[in-house]
């Protein structure tokens, strides 16, 4: 096991040191070629067990932890909820020990309650990998994203990075504000004012700042960030429409122009085209949406590779 990373679970970003960061992001670096391959796999994991166990529905998070764990050789396994004991009253504390009863070395969970991952750790033997827990962190995506920044601007120190939209519910934006400032970045969020808490993370004056615009969130920015609006997570009205969200606070090519000119363009997806970003904008030259998805795939294998322990056999 790689000294710098020496945990059992990974939980989220909050309780991570700098080091740490940076072992798991050189570590993804290592592992983004395998996917250019002719042949996509190396041998790092053979022999182990991976199960992706996700309460709520996903594309992009759950196909990329399959892959990589299949793309390291180890036996990937997805539990569908809806056909598991759990749709027969079984809780999730006796779903996850008796998964752990199988032996399986890693467990992938997603959960639309906060703090389920972390329950699970005290009690599986198994490692825990934190895959979304309600609005609490989305440690993989924030650690995807700054392999994206880092790839396009060479260093995540000293950028500014705006955060728009839907931070209230945002797992993606608590997780991103505690790994970018703990990276020395400046980090700015915005959005409509029921949507972004007044002391967000507590991190407010410890390297972010709530803006009262997005358009002062998007001065000079080096990196924007677009949150998808969470429909699914609101109780209340937010906002008087969808329309008028995208008037005032939708990411446009006008809006954008208040940048960098060389600011790229972040979504952790599935995007509300039209509403919180332009198609346009999108599918724009500024735009680094897909390759946050490829960089995922190298991020999911690192994270899976150091809780496994690491292999000195690993292939390059």
């Amino acid at each position: 096991m790689d000294k710098n990373f020496q945990r059992k679970d990974l939980l989220g970003i909050r309780n991570l040191s700098a080091d740490e960061i940076k072992t798991l992001l050189q570590t993804a670096d290592t592992f983004r070629d395998v996917s250019r391959r002719e042949v996509k796999k190396v041998p790092a994991l053979r022999g182990k067990t991976v199960i992706n166990l996700f309460f709520e529905n996903s594309t992009r998070t759950r196909t990329s932890f399959e892959l990589a764990a299949k793309r390291l050789s180890a036996d990937a396994v997805n539990i569908s909820v809806s056909t598991s004991s759990v749709a027969k009253g079984e809780t999730i504390l006796d779903t996850a020990m008796n998964l752990d009863a199988m032996a399986p070395h890693i467990i992938i969970v997603r959960h639309g309650s906060a703090g389920v991952p972390h329950q699970l750790a005290k009690v599986s033997r198994a490692s825990i990998v934190n895959a979304g827990d309600g609005s609490n962190e989305h440690p993989t995506q924030a650690l995807l994203d700054a392999m994206t920044i880092k790839e396009h601007k060479g260093e995540i120190l000293g950028l500014n990075v705006a955060i728009l939209g839907d931070i209230l519910h945002s797992r993606v934006a608590r997780s991103n504000v505690h790994l970018l400032t703990k990276l020395g970045a400046t980090v700015r969020v915005a959005g409509p004012n029921p949507l972004v808490p007044n002391d967000f993370c507590g991190l407010v004056n410890n390297g972010l700042t709530i803006c009262p615009t997005i358009e002062d969130a998007l001065e000079n920015a080096d990196v924007v960030m677009v949150l998808r609006i969470q429909k699914e997570r609101m109780n209340d009205a937010f906002f008087p429409t969808m329309r008028e969200y995208s008037i005032y606070y939708g990411l446009t090519k006008d809006r954008l122009k208040l940048a960098k000119s060389d600011a790229i363009v972040l979504h952790p997806g599935p995007m509300n085209r039209g509403i919180e970003i332009a198609s346009d904008v999108a599918d724009g030259s500024s735009s680094l949406i897909l390759n946050q998805v490829e960089y995922g795939l190298a991020v999911r294998m690192a994270v899976l590779y150091l809780l496994s322990g690491g292999n000195e056999n690993k292939e390059q």
